[in-house]
């Protein structure tokens, strides 16, 4: 039986959890809908025992909107005779309107039958509560101390497992394989609705889920003997192929095997040829040089999410235009004009392994990767490049108490020129066509500087805005390092000067950096206009890849506000582009003084487009859900920092990616 999703979207029957877990990176949203309660989803099973999700909730009965934050860990896998035993928190991080802690255990009995019974405190401990089992180790759980909202978003470690108990139970029968049936006996009583938005007449639940799709569930249900709910989910698991939009990566040119096929004859150069070809795969020639047995290029991978197959793209195009006394290749990969790494491949191992069963794990384990500071000289009309582009965009804002959605649609003229090796000027001019932003009246009641807190004043006055235009030097200025300098309008809100270093060793999963900006705030309008307040800011960074895709970083230094403080960083991030995390920010500024949410914090979802549609491209949708923007724990916000721009040229991503090798 697949895990059911409760009205929370979390493992559940109805309204209450049950002790399972989705598939190991299971990501989905959901929408459920009783009376004026609704209930908006975003779960995720961060490990194969802990789930997490972000809700934001309507609640009614004066309580408007609400977010907040769940986790459940499986503390105890089903076997023949014990039941699977999970523990888990509600409104971990929130106002507490959802507020409660629970231990169940879900048992399996046959192919199709399932219980579930567990027990709850706070809001699933408030109906037919007794006194709480824990009083016999310490008496002090027996009294659930009341709950200061304050600004919210704090942790209430102190009110966890504390006051009644109560118990909660549930039955899931699963008809075939796309109907389920459910009934639950509730523990929560709804104390903040009740007799309010709707009559809680019973505790029973009963509800019926169909998956229409293996990405798409519907559920329905008669909840409390009073009203009817709805819920749609859509999951779907970032570690899967997609099962739609592939197919469209255009096959990659056959190795030429020296000695069966003929080096084509033409009156091209070779330079001509190799340009022509590499472009056909999204590949740009930035310089070449052919020496003895030795051929070197530099290239600059435009298309593809993962270096390794545009090596790969690049050494079959070598191998099909190169002389046959050709017989060692590397390739080397620049970005934005710093040359990243060589990859040294030997001509005889392409042509042997090409259709090997194990033709990964022999070219890997015969390629040499090394750091590189020396590029190869440009081709006499590499320099200067520009390109410019027309595209759409979509701005969105959530979390308005007034509006939970806000968005602006528009056009935006993006333009690039390289005069030369790592020194890039970039423009961009945004247009509005349509969208609400701008309809925002909340003032800012921040006691600090208006650092971000102001935005939808930019929204109001910047229709037409200039989001960025600057001019950035990215180089090599040791082994192992790497640095940039970028200077003029470096986004919608701010001007100045940001500088940056990275340390990112060969072979060696964790790298350091250090950032260090002036930043003056731009004029509402987003012409060329600056504001009085400046401020300087930037951190250290430390990064480091967790085995099983997960990935933290963390910042220390000094933010917009001129406060000072830490943000914390866990990303799941998987081959195919997609990452899932979260992050909070902690500085020296009073959670009163802060304002709504005490902190920083937040999701953040990377969507690759190559995921959806099938086409390659490195271009990635990025999601970020915060809870609500403030003016603590702000960062700025500077394109092209260093340690996603180079990360994936590196030794240690190309090794982790070079299952693309051959594709």
């Amino acid at each position: 039986m697949a895990t059911g999703r409760n009205a929370y979207g979390m493992p559940g029957t109805i309204d209450m959890p049950s002790a399972l877990s989705f598939p190991d990176a299971d990501l989905s949203v959901a929408h459920s809908r009783f009376q004026v309660e609704s209930r908006t989803s975003l779960a995720f099973q961060i490990t194969p025992r802990l789930t997490g999700a972000f809700r934001y909730s309507y609640i009614g009965a004066g309580f408007s909107y609400d977010r907040s934050f769940a986790l459940q860990y499986r503390l105890l896998d089903e076997g023949r005779f014990v039941p699977a035993i999970a523990v888990g928190v509600n409104d971990l991080i929130g106002t507490g309107q959802y507020g409660g802690e629970y231990i169940v255990a879900t048992k399996s009995v046959g192919p199709a039958l399932r219980f579930s019974a567990g027990m709850g405190w706070g809001r699933l401990g408030s109906y037919n509560g007794f006194t709480n089992p824990l009083g016999a180790i310490d008496k002090g759980f027996e009294t659930r101390p009341a709950r200061v909202v304050g600004q919210g978003g704090n942790l209430e470690l102190d009110q966890w497992f504390r006051g009644n108990a109560a118990l909660f139970g549930g039955v899931e029968w699963q008809v075939n394989d796309r109907l389920r049936v459910m009934a639950e006996y509730s523990s929560d009583a709804y104390p903040f609705q009740n007799g309010k938005t709707f009559n809680r007449d019973t505790p029973l639940n009963f509800g019926i889920s169909y998956a229409v799709t293996p990405q798409w569930t519907v559920d329905a249900r008669y909840m409390y003997g009073s009203e009817l709910g709805l819920q749609a989910t859509f999951a779907m698991n970032p570690k899967e192929r997609p099962k739609y939009g592939a197919g469209y990566d255009p096959a990659p040119p056959p190795v030429r095997v020296r000695g069966q096929q003929a080096l084509v004859a033409t009156e091209e150069s070779l330079e001509t040829r190799l340009r022509r070809d590499l472009g056909a795969q999204g590949i740009v020639l930035n310089g070449l040089t052919v020496q003895g047995g030795t051929a070197t290029v530099e290239v600059a991978n435009g298309r593809y999410s993962q270096d390794a197959q545009a090596v790969g793209r690049t050494a079959r195009v070598l191998t099909r235009q190169m002389p046959d006394t050709v017989d060692r290749f590397t390739i080397i990969l620049a970005r934005n004009g710093m040359p990243v790494t060589s990859v040294m491949l030997s001509r005889d191992d392409l042509e042997q392994l090409e259709f090997d069963r194990d033709g990964t794990e022999f070219s890997v384990a015969r390629a040499t990767l090394r750091d590189t500071t020396t590029g190869v000289t440009p081709l006499a009309d590499r320099y200067p490049r520009s390109g410019a582009a027309i595209e759409p965009y979509f701005r969105p804002s959530y979390f308005d108490p007034d509006a939970p959605v806000r968005a602006d649609l528009g056009i935006a003229l993006g333009g690039v020129m390289e005069p030369l090796p790592g020194l890039r000027f970039s423009g961009r001019i945004e247009r509005k066509i349509i969208g609400t932003l701008s309809e925002s009246n909340r003032v800012s009641d921040s006691v600090l500087p208006h650092v971000r807190t102001d935005s939808s004043i930019y929204d109001r006055e910047g229709e037409t805005a200039l989001t960025e235009l600057t001019g950035a030097y990215f180089f090599r200025p040791a082994p192992q390092v790497f640095g940039r300098v970028t200077v003029g309008y470096l986004e919608r809100m701010y001007a100045g000067v940001s500088t940056e270093v990275l340390w990112k060793p060969d072979g060696k999963r964790y790298a350091l950096g250090a950032e260090l900006n002036y930043a003056i705030q731009r004029d509402f309008d987003q012409d060329f206009g600056l504001q009085d307040y400046s401020v300087v800011t930037g951190h250290v960074s430390g990064y480091y890849e967790l085995p099983n895709d997960y990935h933290v970083q963390l910042d220390v230094g000094r933010y917009l506000a001129g406060d000072y403080g830490a943000t914390l960083s866990l990303d799941r991030e998987f081959e195919n582009g997609w990452r899932v995390g979260a992050f909070a920010t902690l500085t020296d500024v009073p959670f009163n003084d802060f304002g709504e949410g005490s902190f920083d914090k937040g999701i953040t979802v990377a969507i690759p487009l190559d995921f959806v549609t099938g086409r390659p491209t490195q271009r990635k949708n990025y999601v970020p859900l915060r809870p609500i923007q403030r003016d603590g724990g702000a960062k700025l916000s500077v394109s092209g920092r260093l340690y996603e721009e180079v990360r994936g040229a590196k030794n240690t991503d190309l090794l982790d990616g070079w299952g693309r090798f051959w594709q």
